[in-house]
């Protein structure tokens, strides 16, 4: 090649960060054909062209070039130090919006209680910009100024920084573990290598599938196929409605093993049914042929409206906190005196077989109203959540059928010892049954009002670190 003056020379160009290439560059090109010299006006003006470009939220690079003696240039020498003296050719704005679904799911995140930062190779002003445009709050620094703070700075500033940019591997290494040692759990997204490290000290490294390498793969517990960080959103969701229904079912089957000890406590104290409120086959109808529907609808069922608008659940908090135990115990014991009560008041007016027969249906019946009150611990029984879903209501309905059965099934009644029951017998066990509702009606509207009075703004516990794939 050669130069403007026809002598041979080796071009190099270069392409990089606008702020590193202009304060290596002493000429610039001018579309005539001239090559002239900078002065710090001329640089200053280049400085606020890229400034103003990235404040557009483009991302910003600057082509330039050198030529080099071929008698004296060493292909194998520190190239490195060579790439000063540059002419500026070009600089040039990469628009690379956000993916639609983005902001969203961000919004999605702060209502959840889920912070979002943004840790990037850009341009400060340029990540600032985006970050504002995506919904992320805080204040935008340098990876210059991150790692110039101390620990006790960083610690006190930490909640009101919400962009980092032109950060290095150790950076995002030093912001993950800050954020742990505030108690936060943190997730990292990545597709480099340099990613790798802060991805594996997360506690929860995500990499992207398709842009990621194979280092950050290896390093992650997650890999997003389609490198779309309303995945992750989708995600947490899909994790908080598995484990909200993990509750309920843990719930329903404590309190109904609560009804059953408590029932038999209750019958042997004050001499009910010879202290044998049920009798094993009883037992085993109820367990597996009225509870596992209830079970199974419980288990599957789709989340209540305003599950991502919950504070998140400390990671080292009990899978039932006292309240639900106390709820659990509490309405255990009603089921037991409902029961009891039944077969105690009616065995002198109707007589033993029909009396245990209204404290199975009642058992039952209790058992229905209890797996319908745990799908949510707020919402009523009668909202549209509830009579909604006709999945639920078809689970349910098969345990009123059974209920309905063991009744009035002629072998059905030799198998479990029972007998039919007239109208006024049924709209009794439905009534007792049925205080297990208000029960839980009741406890529903103090929860209410407790979440009202204690209603903050969510706290942002968790932290997801999203990489620039936006």
């Amino acid at each position: 090649m050669t130069n403007a003056a026809g002598e041979p020379v080796i071009r190099c160009f270069v392409k990089g960060a606008p702020d590193v290439l202009i304060a290596r560059s002493r000429s610039y090109y001018v579309p005539e054909g001239q090559t002239l010299q900078t002065d710090d006006e001329k640089l200053q003006i280049a400085l606020q062209a890229n400034e103003s470009m990235a404040k557009e939220g483009e991302r910003v690079m600057v082509v330039a070039r050198r030529d080099f003696d071929p008698h004296t240039f060493n292909p194998t020498g520190d190239l490195i130090s060579l790439v000063n003296d540059l002419t500026l050719l070009a600089m040039v704005g990469i628009v690379d919006p956000p993916r639609a679904e983005a902001k969203e799911a961000i919004r999605k995140c702060k209502s959840a209680g889920i912070q979002v930062r943004m840790i990037t190779g850009d341009h400060a002003v340029t990540a600032a910009a985006i970050g504002k445009e995506l919904g992320i709050t805080g204040c935008a620094i340098t990876g210059a100024e991150f790692s110039a703070m101390s620990d006790d700075q960083l610690d006190e500033q930490l909640d009101e920084i919400g962009v980092i940019a032109r950060v290095a591997p150790e950076d995002k290494m030093r912001l993950v573990d800050r954020l742990q040692k505030k108690g936060n759990v943190v997730s990292m997204t990545g597709d480099g290598v340099n990613d790798a490290p802060a991805l594996k000290k997360a506690d929860i490294g995500v990499a992207m599938g398709i842009t990621g390498t194979e280092v950050t793969k290896e390093a992650a517990v997650m890999i997003l196929t389609d490198d779309n960080f309303a995945t992750i959103v989708q995600a947490v969701e899909f994790g908080r409605a598995l484990y909200e229904n993990l509750v309920k079912y843990i719930q329903f089957v404590m309190a109904t093993l609560v009804g059953f000890i408590a029932s038999f406590l209750l019958a042997a104290i004050f001499v009910v049914a010879d202290g044998i409120p049920l009798n094993p086959i009883q037992i085993l109808w109820i367990n597996f042929v009225i509870d596992i529907p209830i079970a199974v609808a419980l288990g599957f069922d789709k989340p209540m409206s305003g599950l991502m608008d919950r504070k998140p659940r400390p990671a080292n908090a009990p899978v039932l906190s006292r309240a639900q135990w106390l709820r659990v115990i509490l309405l255990g014991i009603i089921m037991a005196v409902g029961i009891v009560f039944v077969e105690g008041y009616f065995e002198p007016i109707y007589g033993l077989a029909v009396a245990t027969t209204m404290g199975v249906t009642t058992l039952s019946i209790a058992h229905i109203f209890n797996g319908l009150g745990y799908r949510s611990d707020t919402a009523s029984m009668f909202s549209r959540d509830y009579i909604g879903d006709r999945n639920q209501l078809m689970l349910y309905g098969i345990s009123v059928l059974a209920t309905l059965l063991a009744t009035e099934v002629g072998f059905l009644n030799r198998l479990l010892s029972t007998v039919s029951l007239d109208l006024n017998q049924w709209l009794i066990c439905i009534g007792v049954g049925a205080i297990l509702l208000i029960a839980q009606e009741v406890m529903k509207i103090f929860i209410r009002r407790s979440e009202r009075r204690t209603k903050v703004q969510p706290e942002e516990d968790r932290n997801v670190i999203p990489s620039p794939q936006l």
